[in-house]
């Protein structure tokens, strides 16, 4: 009798272990695909920046060019590369400085109890986030374009210009007006990540403070803003990230220009591994 339970414990321990093998291979069939595609086209990919880096390659042929450690020297001192850098930085600062606080006072806004229409108001400020950003650039062309672009017109039959200006085209204005499209192409996200987080917040505690007599500029200070930090640290950092990356819209509102005033990292990488005049050079824009 216990020789009986004893085996149909153990049958039933080899049919859990069966089925708990059975499962982990059908996850595995339906990770596979993905994974597959992670190792071919992101993983394999980044692997191979650092190898090509180390020669001077074209992109085409083989890998016999080996130079060392020349293609990040030639990039140290690149008075070009370290514009780009700085205005990545520049753009950078100016994004999270700009929009971040904004986007939360906006948020705040549309969390009030008094504010009405607040869908609508959330659906007008996301409408660009999910816009394709090098459409946007290049519509922003003709926007601040200097012969009949909507901003010339609209300020000189104001009679604030008697002479249509080249917003993109001059080294005064440019970079500003990128900076503006920025924030204004990635404003809805960072008001999403702001709405999400002030309404997760616990509602007893605001209801405490109320009866307390503390008033909306109070809680604002002593309760929202000290809750929200831990968040906000993580969309500073976000932001931070992703204005690092802008190639798109540069790309498509200046190609870099006007004298390298918006030239980006990015835009610097491309133009030497796709477009630069002459052969390209993919191992220089690896390194």
């Amino acid at each position: 009798m216990d020789n009986a339970a004893s085996g149909g414990n153990g049958r039933g321990k080899r049919m859990r272990i069966h089925y708990q093998t059975r499962k982990q291979l059908w996850c595995l069939l339906f990770i596979a695909p993905q994974l597959v595609l992670f190792l071919l086209f992101t993983l394999y990919p980044i692997i191979m920046s650092y190898v090509y880096a180390f020669f001077d390659w074209s992109g085409f042929g083989r890998l016999d060019d080996y130079v060392g450690l020349d293609n990040f020297k030639e990039t140290l001192y690149d008075p070009i590369f370290w514009n780009a850098f700085g205005n990545s930085l520049s753009f950078m600062l100016y994004v999270v400085v700009i929009q971040v606080p904004l986007a939360l006072l906006m948020a705040l806004l549309l969390n009030a109890q008094w504010f009405k229409g607040k869908t609508v108001y959330r659906v007008i400020y996301f409408l660009p986030v999910v816009t394709t950003t090098a459409v946007v650039g290049l519509v922003m062309r003709f926007i601040f374009g200097a012969y009949k672009g909507l901003v010339n017109e609209v300020l000189m039959r104001l009679g604030l210009l008697s002479a249509p200006v080249d917003f993109l085209g001059s080294i005064d204005t440019a970079f500003f007006i990128v900076v503006l499209v920025g924030i204004w192409k990635s404003f809805g996200m960072k008001l999403i990540y702001w709405l999400a987080a002030i309404q997760s917040l616990p509602k007893d505690v605001f209801e405490a403070a109320k009866i307390d007599g503390a008033g909306p500029l109070q809680m604002l200070r002593y309760i929202t803003v000290p809750l929200l930090l831990p968040v906000g640290s993580v969309i500073l950092l976000m932001s931070a990230v992703n204005a690092l990356h802008v190639f798109d819209l540069v790309k498509a509102m200046t190609d870099g220009g006007p004298a390298f005033k918006t030239d980006m990292v990015d835009v610097y990488i491309y133009r030497y591994a796709f477009s630069g005049s002459g052969e390209a050079r993919v191992g220089f824009a690896s390194a």
